[in-house]
C-alpha cells in the first residue's frame, strides 16, 4: 500500500488530479464523491507535510480542471 500512495502523492503534487481520482476509484472502489473527498483529505495533508514539494500555491492548484 505505501507504493500505492507514494504513486498517488507524486500525482497530486504534480496536480495531475484526474490520475488520482482514477486510481482512487480503482483501488479503495471509490465513487467519485468519495475520490475527490479521499483526494481532498490527501492533498491538505500533502500541503502540511511537503509544502516545499508544491510548485503551485494554494490559489493555483487545480485551475483549469473541470471535471
Amino acid at each position: 500500500m505505501g507504493d500505492l500512495w507514494g504513486a498517488i502523492d507524486d500525482h497530486i503534487v504534480c496536480g495531475r488530479i484526474l490520475p488520482v481520482l482514477m486510481i482512487m476509484r480503482d483501488q479503495f472502489g471509490d465513487t467519485i464523491h468519495e475520490a475527490i473527498d479521499r483526494f481532498a483529505e490527501r492533498y491538505e495533508y500533502l500541503r502540511e507535510v511537503r509544502p516545499n514539494d508544491f510548485t503551485k500555491p494554494r490559489e493555483e492548484y487545480g485551475r483549469g480542471f473541470y471535471s
